[in-house]
């Protein structure tokens, strides 16, 4: 990445800005700053926020000590800094890079006690949070995130195959778990952000932290796993078996690997998000199993692991090429098992492309 290429994001950030209404948008440290600039500053007390309005060049207030870090940003050539020392009222500096009486987008990571501070020191301004003043700002990747989102989904894959090869009868959840995390770092991730492993009854858990449970011999184990492999996500699940299925197991399995199916095949430009969750749900519900899915269908990502759009009920946005999304239903059956199975999708200008090429059907470990 360029400083052109920053460049030309934080200009269109100021043109989404203004057709959204706002005075602009100001961007504290986390994702938004790094795919802004390329500034991946680890959080703190201390006030960094950039602004960008439209039409204007952007600006970014930032501390002292910090300054140096900042200049070598890749993006920092195309912003004017600001620098503010220990003792001094960083809020007072912050206004004057602010219309008094704007209304702004602010990044979802800003700290409660600076968005305070702001409006004690700017009275006439308010706040949104990005991800609902912009929800499009970083939904639509180029072919080089869409690419880096690829190889990230490669690289789980690679992960899913290496981990049908190790044992999983008599381990606990968390050793099955360390050992994801381990492959994801050999695979090249710099970030693990989850490795679910939900053995028999804990499957019945989205979100089961791995613990203690020793997995046995008859269990149905979902595995999700993901985070960042050169600044993108990774986020896959699969359904393993350990040994030979029972029937209704399969059948399960089955139905929900149809509505993932099913979900893909519907992706494509103009279709509403939601239009995505209502597919795989219409699966679902039609086998009868419609109260055991009990999340949404998938969720954006890109340089986070859970970012906008939501294939979701009420979610009206339409796709567009260039949207990458999780496409993930799930039946939960409380006290016995779980099944979920997901993919990174991407929509592009004829329909839908996977970024998880792994086998849908169960895998059958030992």
């Amino acid at each position: 990445m360029t400083r052109e290429d920053y460049e030309r994001r934080m200009t269109r950030a100021g043109h989404a800005a203004a057709d959204a209404g706002l005075a602009g948008v100001i961007v504290t440290p986390g994702p938004d700053l790094a795919w802004l600039c390329g500034y991946e500053q680890t959080t703190g007390e201390r006030l960094t926020a950039l602004v960008i309005a439209p039409g204007a060049r952007p600006r970014m207030l930032v501390p002292a000590l910090e300054r140096g870090d900042i200049e070598r940003a890749p993006g920092a050539g195309a912003v004017d800094l600001t620098g503010w020392t220990d003792g001094a009222d960083p809020y007072a500096a912050m206004a004057e890079l602010l219309a008094g009486d704007g209304r702004y987008g602010i990044s979802d990571s800003a700290w409660a006690m600076h968005v305070l501070g702001f409006q004690r020191t700017l009275p006439g301004t308010s706040y949104a949070a990005l991800t609902e003043a912009l929800p499009m700002l970083r939904a639509v990747k180029d072919a080089h995130e869409v690419e880096r989102l690829a190889a990230a989904g490669a690289a789980a894959d690679a992960v899913y195959e290496e981990i049908l090869k190790v044992p999983f009868s008599g381990r606990r959840e968390r050793e099955v778990a360390a050992d994801l995390d381990r492959l994801l770092r050999e695979h090249g991730h710099s970030q693990v952000d989850f490795t679910i492993v939900g053995s028999g009854p804990n499957g019945a858990n989205p979100h089961h932290e791995a613990g203690d449970r020793v997995i046995e011999e008859g269990d149905m184990v979902v595995l999700d796993f993901g985070g960042l492999k050169d600044g993108y996500g990774s986020d896959t699940s699969r359904t393993v078996h350990v040994g030979e299925p029972t029937p209704e197991e399969r059948k399960v399995h089955d139905i929900v690997r149809e509505a993932q199916q099913a979900a893909f095949e519907a992706v494509r430009p103009g279709v509403a998000c939601q239009e995505i969750d209502r597919v795989a749900r219409k699966v679902i519900n039609s086998a009868g199993y419609g109260e055991y899915f009990i999340h949404r269908t998938g969720h954006g990502i890109g340089v986070t692991t859970h970012e906008p759009p939501y294939m979701v009920e009420g979610e009206h946005l339409p796709l567009v090429p260039g949207m990458c999304f999780s496409i993930e239903p799930g039946i939960y059956l409380p006290g016995r098992f779980g099944v979920r199975i997901e993919d990174i999708v991407t929509c592009t200008e004829t329909g839908g492309r996977r970024l998880n090429n792994t086998a849908h059907g169960m895998g059958i470990v030992s």
